[in-house]
Parts: C-alpha cells; sequence; structure tokens
C-alpha cells in the first residue's frame, strides 16, 4: 500500500509478476530478434505496463508518478557521477593523463601478467576513489588500450577490470552503496566491510589465479607484435607529451579520496587540473578543452588499435547511459510504488523456513531486483527494507542480510547489459554492443570476482560458516527502538 494512497489495493503473486514478464518479453523482442542493443523503449513500455497495473489497484497517477521520480531522485548523484567521468574522460585524454597510462603501462607491463595487475590495479584505485564507475571510466580505459596493444581480446581485460573496480566498490568507506546497505539494514559501516571480507578476499584470490594462469597459458603472448606496441607507443608519443606529470590529475583525484573528500568534487577537481594541463602542457584552447569536456576528444594516430580508445569521453557521450539509467530507474519506481516487487518479496519470505533459504532468497531478490529494475539502488534498498525483521525475528545478525544485498546489488550490476552498472561499462569501455559486436559480452563469465562472491554466500549459507547471530548488543539496540521484528511461521 502506498503512503499516499492508502486505498489502494494490494497486487496478488500474479497481478505483481504481469508487468515484470511483459517488460521482459519486450525486451526479449528487441535484443534477440531485432538484435537491437537499444532497451530504452521496452523500459519505457515497461513503465506504462506497471501504470496500468497500479491503475487497477485503484492507485492513482500523480501516486505512480511520484514512485517513479522518487526513485529517480535518490539515484541522481549516480546520474552526477556519469556526467562527470564523462567530462574526466574527454579532458583526461586531452591532458595527455590516459595516453601516459597506456604508453607506460605498454612499457612497464608484461603480456603474461597484464590481466592479474590490471585487476589488482583497478581494485587499489577503486577503494581509493570509492567508485567503480569513476574507476572504469579512467584506468580501465587506460587499460582497455594497454590490453589492445597487447593483442588480448577486449572481453577479457573488460572482465578484470571489472572485477577490480566493483571489488573496490564494495569495500570502499567512500562508496555510496557500501554505506546504503548498512544503513537500510541498521548495521555499522565497517563492521558490515569486515562482514564482507570472508566472501571478497576468496573471490579475489580465485580471480586473480584465474587471469594469471590465462595470461602464461590460454592467451598465445608468444603472437604478441612488439612492433605492433612501437608503433602505439611511437603514435602516442608523437600525439602527446608524455610525462609523468601528466598523471597529476589522476593523482590528485586519489588524494583528495584518501583525504575522504565527496567523489563528485573530487572528480571535477580532477577534470578541471586535466583541462588546464591539456591547455598548458598538450597546446589545447581554452574552447577546444570545453569541447572535450562536452563532446569528447578526437584525434586520427593512424593506429587502428588505440584510435577508437582515444576518440571518446564527454558529456554527450554519456547520454545513451543516463537516458537507459534514468528509464531504468523510473521502472524500479513504479514497480515499487504499486507494490508488484514487495509483494513478490513477501510470497517469497512466507515460503521460506531457514536461515539458509533467507539468506540465499535475500542474494537471489538483490539479483532479481537488478534484473528486472536496472538499478543497483532499489536492489539493495528494496530486499534490505523487506527482509531486515525477519533476520530480526530469526536472531541472525543484520550483517548478514547487509552483505547478502551488497553482494546481490553491488557486484551483480555490471553483470546485467541494461541494468545502470552495465550499460556504464559497456559505454565506457567501448565495448561496441550497441552496434551489434555481442562477442564483447563475454566480459560477463569473465568478471570472475562479481559472481563468485555471491556464490560463496550462498555456500556459506548452507554450511553455516561465516554466519554470525545476533549479539545480544544488536537485539538490546532492536528492543529500545521498535525495530520491527517478523518471525518465521511453521
Amino acid at each position: 500500500m502506498s503512503p499516499s494512497d492508502p486505498n489502494t489495493a494490494k497486487p496478488g503473486l500474479g497481478l505483481a509478476l504481469l508487468p515484470i514478464l511483459l517488460t521482459l518479453l519486450v525486451l526479449g523482442i528487441q535484443l534477440f530478434y531485432f538484435g537491437d542493443f537499444t532497451p530504452h523503449i521496452p523500459l519505457a513500455i515497461g513503465i506504462a505496463i506497471t501504470a496500468l497495473v497500479g491503475l487497477k489497484l485503484g492507485h492513482k497517477w500523480d501516486n505512480i508518478e511520484e514512485g517513479v521520480f522518487h526513485v529517480i531522485n535518490i539515484s541522481l548523484p549516480s546520474v552526477s557521477i556519469l556526467i562527470t567521468v564523462g567530462m574526466i574522460v574527454g579532458i583526461w585524454i586531452a591532458s595527455g593523463t590516459v595516453p601516459t597510462l597506456i604508453y607506460y603501462g605498454l612499457k612497464i607491463l608484461s603480456p603474461e601478467l597484464f590481466l592479474a595487475a590490471g585487476m589488482v590495479l583497478c581494485s587499489i584505485v577503486s577503494v581509493s576513489l570509492g567508485t567503480s564507475w569513476g574507476t572504469v571510466g579512467t584506468v580501465g580505459l587506460a587499460l582497455m588500450g594497454i590490453g589492445a596493444g597487447f593483442g588480448i581480446p577486449m572481453y577479457w581485460t573488460a572482465g578484470a577490470v571489472v572485477s577490480g573496480a566493483f571489488f573496490g566498490d564494495k569495500i570502499s568507506p567512500l562508496s555510496d552503496t557500501t554505506n546504503l546497505a548498512p544503513a537500510v539494514t541498521g548495521t555499522n559501516l565497517f563492521d558490515h566491510i569486515r562482514n564482507m571480507l570472508p566472501t571478497t578476499v576468496p573471490s579475489m584470490l580465485i580471480a586473480l589465479g584465474i587471469y594469471l594462469v590465462v595470461g602464461f597459458t590460454l592467451i598465445d603472448t608468444s603472437q604478441v607484435s612488439f612492433e605492433r606496441i612501437d608503433a602505439i607507443t611511437a603514435a602516442l608519443d608523437e600525439a602527446f607529451w608524455i610525462s609523468p606529470l601528466m598523471l597529476l590529475p589522476a593523482l590528485l583525484v586519489i588524494v583528495l579520496a584518501v583525504k575522504k573528500q565527496p567523489p563528485i568534487p573530487s572528480l571535477f577537481a580532477g577534470a578541471v587540473v586535466g583541462g588546464i594541463m591539456a591547455m598548458a602542457c598538450q597546446g589545447a584552447g581554452l574552447h577546444e578543452t570545453f569541447t572535450f569536456a562536452n563532446s569528447g576528444y578526437s584525434i586520427d594516430t593512424g593506429v587502428a588499435e588505440i584510435d577508437p580508445l582515444l576518440n571518446r569521453g564527454g558529456i554527450q557521450s554519456m547520454m545513451w547511459t543516463i537516458s537507459l539509467v534514468l528509464l531504468a530507474l523510473g521502472f524500479g519506481g513504479a514497480l515499487e510504488r504499486t507494490g508488484c516487487l514487495q509483494a513478490i518479496i513477501e510470497v517469497i519470505i512466507a515460503r521460506v523456513k531457514s536461515f539458509a533459504g533467507i539468506q540465499t532468497s535475500a542474494i537471489l531478490t538483490s539479483v532479481a531486483t537488478n534484473t528486472v529494475a536496472g538499478d543497483p539502488y532499489l536492489s539493495i534498498a528494496l530486499p534490505g527494507r523487506m527482509y531486515a525483521p525477519v533476520y530480526r525475528g530469526m536472531k541472525y545478525s543484520p550483517l548478514n542480510l547487509s552483505r547478502a544485498i551488497e553482494e546481490g546489488g553491488t557486484l551483480v550490476s555490471p553483470l546485467i547489459p541494461w541494468n545502470a552498472g552495465g550499460a556504464f561499462v559497456i559505454s565506457a569501455l567501448a565495448l561496441g554492443i550497441a552496434d551489434g559486436n555481442f562477442e564483447n559480452l563475454l566480459y560477463i563469465p569473465l568478471a570472475f570476482a562479481c559472481w563468485l562472491s555471491p556464490l560463496i554466500g550462498i555456500f556459506y549459507a548452507m554450511t553455516g560458516l561465516f554466519s554470525p547471530k545476533a549479539s545480544d548488543d544488536e537485539i538490546a539496540a532492536w528492543e529500545d527502538s521498535g525495530e520491527p521484528v517478523q518471525e518465521l511461521t511453521a
């Protein structure tokens, strides 16, 4: 029931599933029958279908519209990051920051260690910045250029980038999703981060091992053309002033992040310094720099492997992704306001009778919400609110729940192409999915750390490992605050 429309009916399971199934059907037709990776119109149709269901349940349009814009409003900081990262990508290419990273990466890294080193580098930067999107759009883009120089398939490089970037986002105290999960479940931020280590560390070590094995065995690095690498570095050296000084914008952002400054002003500061360096060091004019920030950078080096990665960036390059994010958020908001998502979750809760079942359900509910609603924030907030009373009723620490929704929310987000996270990865790393190059979707199974962590979490739920019971202090806090408690029925 909606707080602003108290006389509305609650949907049954069939009616709650109807808009989701119909939207997935339209989405499937668009993706697989027409072969067109533009989920925008299917999601818009999904909002309309959900609104019709809401009207049938007694909701007024104003109420449904309020729910749509409420979720969009909550997630506007992510849209702001998208806009800022778009500016950064264009300016950091123009300033020589990204070309310098590519240049030194080709000089220093070996092809065998590249995937493993790339994952570790992205994880360190992401922990420091607190944003997986900022990491993917900057360091990740540079790594794509290095991988192209080594002749490594784009999907392998993208898998390593996504594994590292979203691992860092998951455990960074500066990350918005890492703060959201304990906030909606009533847990302490740093206790939440510590409780995620039993799933995060093994998944990262397994992923690291796989990337090392792949680098030394499966990818034929003996076929790496050092003449091609020399051609790439020579082209970069000719087009840009390559110097460690060009890394200053990136270092500034990392320093600001370490000092716990907010991510958006920190990223914008990096864009400003990058713009100054583009003018002072690379000879760009003020109007050109504004153009790079808005429309992206453009250059013709004559080297096919590097031009597609340098001809990009700018706010306008993010508009496809931003429009998709807004539509996905609107669909999720409509489903939440009409009670469809809550009705489905309540059916699941009513049928699960054990901790293993409820923990697994919480993870899978976050994954499903990510898939259907396309929004990592909703996939954390909604299950967190719905499942928390059940954990209290079972006398299990809500740290189990906060870990479950973080794994099903943050980590799965980049693996769903029409999700906000997946759409950004595809756009920022120039994977070309919108052009019908579906081969690069192989990055999804190759982002090992992202899907291994939820699987390890389910294993712990089944075995009881790393599944803390509620402490006396936690129980006392629930009683004092009057938090709702839901007992499971026999």
